[in-house]
């Protein structure tokens, strides 16, 4: 326990902000990876529910990111359901980390910073430590969304057999996204959560009114 709590930084509010935010992401991600991007919606539109119970309960108010996702997620997830072409649901990718990170950028550049509005109640920085966060997460949306729309313009008429089996462009697409991206995706979040510390602030104390007495 005592080595989890000095390698660990965050406390049970701080692990819950996190899990709610990106929780329903990862669930969509590994779901529709395996199953299909019918039970990938679903699996958001499920976990959703459950981080905003999560959510209001423990902290207090819903969270801001499986919303957003959710929401371009069941549109693009509906259009590929309806018209039986997976493009949509890998342009998502494209259009929706294409967007964060000039919504990033743009807050940054206006002074209306994304993260530190989301998680500026839970965890504590200097500006400097939310610019830096935010600065380097829209170069990560926006690299993101290069090396995706790559992978599907350049195996978008693949077909090979390997394992017993036809691999088309979308599973290779699904195969980069589960053994490479979120990898990538985990130890980038992991840097930076490290390289946070360096401008961690003291947790405010409350302000305690003396009792007056009559």
């Amino acid at each position: 326990m005592q080595w989890i709590r000095r390698h660990y930084p965050f406390d049970t509010h701080q692990t819950v902000n996190i899990f709610c935010e990106i929780g329903p992401l990862v669930a969509m991600f590994l779901v529709n990876g395996i199953h299909g991007i019918a039970a990938g919606t679903w699996a958001l539109i499920i976990t959703t529910i459950a981080a905003l119970i999560t959510s209001v309960v423990v902290l207090g108010r819903p969270p801001v990111v499986p919303f957003v996702a959710g929401a371009v997620s069941i549109v693009f997830g509906t259009l590929t359901l309806v018209t039986g072409d997976a493009m949509w649901v890998q342009i998502k990718v494209t259009l929706f980390n294409a967007l964060v990170a000039a919504m990033l950028a743009i807050g940054l550049r206006t002074g209306h910073n994304f993260f530190r509005f989301v998680f500026g109640e839970t965890f504590h920085y200097s500006p400097e430590g939310w610019d830096k966060l935010t600065r380097n997460m829209a170069w990560f949306f926006l690299g993101t969304a290069i090396i995706n729309e790559a992978v599907r313009l350049g195996f978008e008429h693949a077909h090979f057999h390997a394992l017993n089996r036809l691999f088309t462009g979308i599973d290779i697409w699904i195969l980069f996204k589960l053994f490479f991206v979120m990898p990538m995706t985990a130890l980038f979040m992991w840097w930076q959560m490290r390289l946070l510390q360096r401008y961690r602030l003291p947790k405010p104390q409350p302000v305690r009114v003396p009792a007056t007495h009559a």
